[in-house]
């Protein structure tokens, strides 16, 4: 069992500091004051266009969550349209076209500069012009990428105009993307000669506890007209701020050119980074002429030693690690996709907090902002590049762009990311069309010689998916492709067969695989939720069987209901696999969320969670309750969902009634309580870990225990809650940064007079007030259909359960939220804003 008491002194120490950190330590924000308006333009490029009328915001951006004008009634909810292109795929949400502009003056300190500007990520086919002169597109929506400005600037002193065009049109993603400027923007000014960016490389070659050795590779660049000779001088610095290391090397660059200059260096004693103990130090690499320092960058980074055997498998300083991993998208709930860096944090503490150890990007590179965290918090990465690659599918989608981008944009994921320790394999794709056939062979072996060839110390996956409408092709046409993984990742490879009707032998793949290449390591890139004991027992049989990632960690909008139940008549004959599916390809509305996640689209845990949590023997034993079925009906269980089930026993109208309950354990004998009575007992099925129950409900309080050998292993607890009388407003964090990049985030709880959760209030609007220089930056709550606005002073509460998120506004002080309810004591709460 995990510690409960190191883990939330670990999280409370490691976040009562919030630091807003840049992809390159030399960058200066450019996120705010900008000017935008969602429209077709033209001439809104030029300096003398008259943007007067335009709003003004800060960065990150995301126009797709904003309210919709509501047209038409019973068409437009909140951000949500029946017009929307993609439909339920993108959550009903709307793209378009939005431009961005900002004036700026650049002084003194500028001048003789290099300057570029840097995207972390726009969404997407971003166009970008500085006074009037057009720098370039960008087509990827999720990778970073930067532009020189400095010949096209006017004199220090004088105004400069920044002006950005996004274009999100047509069918182009499966899932929501959200639109715009989403993710940071930076300045970075440098002199002529300077490390580039990413040009840090800071690799760990041999790690033990008595001493590792760093080796730190300099990218520099020489912009002048003349040769250099500079020295570069490495420190390695410790959490404490102390230099443990110093190196200082001489390197020679030519003019209009670059040079690459590797040191190594040792740190005794190291402090190692892991999953537990998730330690960063700091390179600092200064270049010098003569003694004067030109160019200074700070890159953080991990000592760990990181190891995939063949035989042992993941092995993370020398010990092994499976993975009990989540994928997610990248969209915030509530904020959409504006990636603001406390939430970005926030979503690795609460994956962390309900047991993964792992994150699949699904399916594209993140914000540099979520990788931080995830170095901070100790959760290890696969960094996934694509969704697809020649072939499409869907017809607007990144498909366009792949021949002549996709070397490109692998490197940009790869350069930047290489450094964080959490990131352990870089991903070259996702479920590719043309994985069976010679251009799916071909681009696998260019992409992940080029991954190799950028960071040879990670290995190289991707996802192999072998169900309808993949399976046109035998697998040995697979073969050839799944050739060039050093891991091979494989999608829904031990799930049940009921969904799509395989054979054994597809079912167990890796073990044929397996015996064909017998120094290969495998995982399970996605599994569904109900399969996750099987993965996870494979995962315990098999050492080279890493473990694997579920669909999904955490709700996300789009690929509306493709997890969510759903009843029909008794007599209604459903094939089998098939309404998971058929919920997301018709037109779902007004379900706008997948509800395919262990944690809601807030943070609450669902069902699966629990379940998982008993499977990777972090509890011993879990107790849930089915919400009861009306009579005449049945549950169909989405492909992608699990069983309707609530950690609650306070079901209004059930007494006297049968009401199935469900208890999760690996112990061997179950036994349930009621108000002190034991009511019944079972054997838990051989292969399973649920026991299940059908028990006349009454109120009180009903106990599950488990036993091995007549001897406890564990117990849970439900009780009845009472009537409704008071919301609760619990805060993450009570004192925040005064800063637009830091955030509190409230959860509000409708309670009984014994201060418990009252799990059946659905419908009950709460009203917000907020006192003091911050914003309410979005409300939400895990009902999948409620497509009320996110941006409203209002939520209605789901579960007896919603959220709402305080901005500041960059002036230090206090704030107050004020909830209220009809019918409710109200409450209030104070954040500090430091």
């Amino acid at each position: 069992m995990r510690s409960s008491l190191f883990l939330s002194l670990f999280v409370f120490l490691l976040f009562s500091v919030f630091e807003l950190r840049a992809q390159d330590s030399r960058a200066i924000s450019f996120d705010k004051t900008w000017r935008f308006k969602k429209d077709t333009l033209v001439g809104a490029e030029s300096p003398a266009y008259n943007d007067s009328g335009w709003r003004t915001l800060d960065l990150p951006h995301d126009w797709s969550i904003e309210d919709l004008p509501n047209q038409k009634e019973g068409e437009v909810q909140g951000p949500f349209t029946k017009a929307s292109i993609g439909k339920a795929a993108t959550g009903f949400t709307e793209g378009g076209i939005g431009w961005y502009r900002k004036k700026f003056k650049l002084d003194k300190a500028y001048k003789g500069k290099h300057i570029y500007i840097l995207f972390d990520g726009v969404y997407m086919d971003a166009d970008v012009w500085i006074n009037g002169h057009h720098l370039g597109n960008h087509p990827y929506g999720y990778t970073s990428f930067s532009f020189e400005l400095t010949k096209y600037l006017n004199p220090v002193g004088k105004l400069n105009l920044i002006a950005v065009r996004a274009k999100n049109l047509g069918k182009n993603s499966r899932w929501y993307s959200g639109s715009g400027i989403y993710r940071h923007v930076w300045l970075l000014p440098v002199n002529s000669v300077h490390t580039k960016l990413w040009g840090n490389y800071i690799t760990t070659p041999e790690v033990s506890k008595d001493k590792a050795n760093i080796s730190v590779r300099t990218s520099v660049d020489n912009a002048s007209s003349q040769n250099k000779v500079v020295n570069v001088k490495v420190e390695v610095i410790d959490p404490s701020g102390k230099i443990v290391a110093l190196q200082t090397k001489s390197l020679t660059i030519n003019a209009d050119s670059s040079a690459d200059v590797t040191q190594e260096v040792t740190v005794t004693s190291p402090k190692l980074w892991g999953l537990k103990t998730p330690v960063l130090y700091k390179v600092r690499v200064t270049i010098l002429s003569g003694n004067q320092s030109i160019d200074q960058t700070s890159t953080y980074f991990g000592i760990r030693s990181l190891k995939f055997d063949g035989y042992k498998g993941l092995l993370l300083n020398g010990q092994v690690v499976k993975l009990r991993g989540g994928c997610i998208h990248h969209d915030l709930g509530p904020l959409g996709a504006a990636s603001i860096d406390r939430a970005e944090e926030r979503k690795v503490e609460l994956l962390k907090k309900a047991g993964y150890n792992a994150i699949r990007l699904s399916h594209n590179p993140p914000s540099p902002a979520l990788l931080d965290a995830c170095d901070r918090v100790g959760m290890l990465v696969l960094d996934e590049a694509f969704d697809m690659w020649e072939l499409p599918k869907n017809p607007q989608d990144y498909h366009l762009y792949f021949k002549d981008w996709s070397q490109r944009d692998l490197a940009s994921m790869v350069l930047r990311d290489r450094n964080h320790p959490a990131v352990i394999m870089w991903s070259i794709g996702n479920e590719i069309y043309e994985a069976p056939d010679s251009s799916g062979y071909r681009n696998a072996k260019r992409l992940s010689e080029e991954a190799r060839s950028l960071d040879p110390t990670r290995p190289v996956t991707d996802a192999i998916v072998f169900l309808p409408p993949y399976t046109k092709k035998p697998w040995k046409d697979y073969e050839p492709h799944v050739a060039n993984l050093d891991v091979d990742g494989y999608n829904y490879f031990l799930d049940h067969s009921i969904y799509f009707q395989r054979d054994s032998a597809t079912l167990h793949r890796f073990e044929t695989e397996r015996a064909k290449h017998p120094g290969k390591l495998y995982m399970a890139t996605e599994y569904f939720p109900n399969a996750a004991l099987e993965n996870w027992d494979e995962t315990e049989k098999y050492p080279w069987f890493l473990g694997g990632f579920s669909w999904t960690a955490m709700d996300y909008i789009g690929e509306a209901g493709i997890g969510k139940s759903a009843l029909v008549p008794e007599s209604q004959k459903v094939p089998a696999g098939m309404m998971g599916m058929g919920l997301f390809y018709r037109n779902n509305w007004p379900i706008f969320n997948a509800y395919c996640g262990d944690l809601d689209l807030i943070g609450n845990p669902k069902a699966a969670s629990y379940y998982k949590n008993v499977v990777w023997r972090n509890t011993p034993v879990e107790l849930l309750v089915h919400r009861p079925i009306p009579k005449g009906e049945k549950e169909v269980i989405a492909t992608w969902g699990f069983p309707d089930e609530l950690k609650s026993w306070t079901w209004p109208g059930q007494e006297g009634k049968k009401i199935q309950v469900d208890v999760f354990t690996r112990s061997k004998t179950v036994k349930l309580e009621l108000n002190g009575r034991l009511i019944a007992e079972q054997t838990v099925p051989d292969g399973s870990i649920t026991a299940t129950f059908q028990i006349e409900y009454q109120q009180g309080t009903l106990v599950a225990k488990s036993f091995d050998n007549g001897k406890e292993t564990g117990s849970s607890k439900l009780s009845t809650t009472g009537k409704p009388i008071a919301i609760r407003l619990t805060a993450d964090r009570r004192a925040i940064q005064a800063d637009h990049n830091d955030l509190s985030f409230v959860s509000v709880e409708v309670i009984d007079g014994k201060g418990n959760v009252v799990p059946w209030v659905d419908d009950l609007n709460i009203n917000f007030q907020l006192t003091g220089n911050a914003t309410i930056a979005g409300v939400g709550n895990g009902n999948p259909a409620d497509m009320s606005s996110f941006q409203q002073k209002h939520k209605q509460v789901y579960q007896g359960k919603a959220l709402a998120i305080i901005k500041p506004n960059g002036i230090k002080g206090t704030v107050i939220l004020k909830a209220t309810a009809k019918g409710l004591k109200s409450d209030d709460i104070k954040i500090v804003m430091r």
